[in-house]
């Protein structure tokens, strides 16, 4: 099935883009999606926190994605 993953602040910046499309397998979750993120993209686990939207809405990591999904890495939010 075909995602497409949408990148914000820090973490596009690390990926060098602002969205990819990613084909994954069917019981696919957002926990196996954040563990290939940050096995491939190594600066990630620097912020491996990152919050996660699954059409735009926050979704848990057991969040079972499904074709077409548009998902959202935010990264976490500092200042004060």
């Amino acid at each position: 099935m075909n995602i497409k993953i949408l990148f914000f602040g820090i973490t596009r910046d690390i990926i060098g883009k602002n969205s990819l499309e990613f084909k994954t397998d069917d019981n696919t979750t957002i926990h196996n999606l954040k563990e290939h993120l940050l096995e491939n993209y190594k600066k990630l686990n620097a912020f491996s926190n990152f919050s996660v939207a699954v059409n735009e809405e926050y979704v848990d990591t057991d969040y079972l994605l499904k074709s077409n999904d548009v998902v959202a890495i935010i990264p976490p939010v500092s200042g004060g």
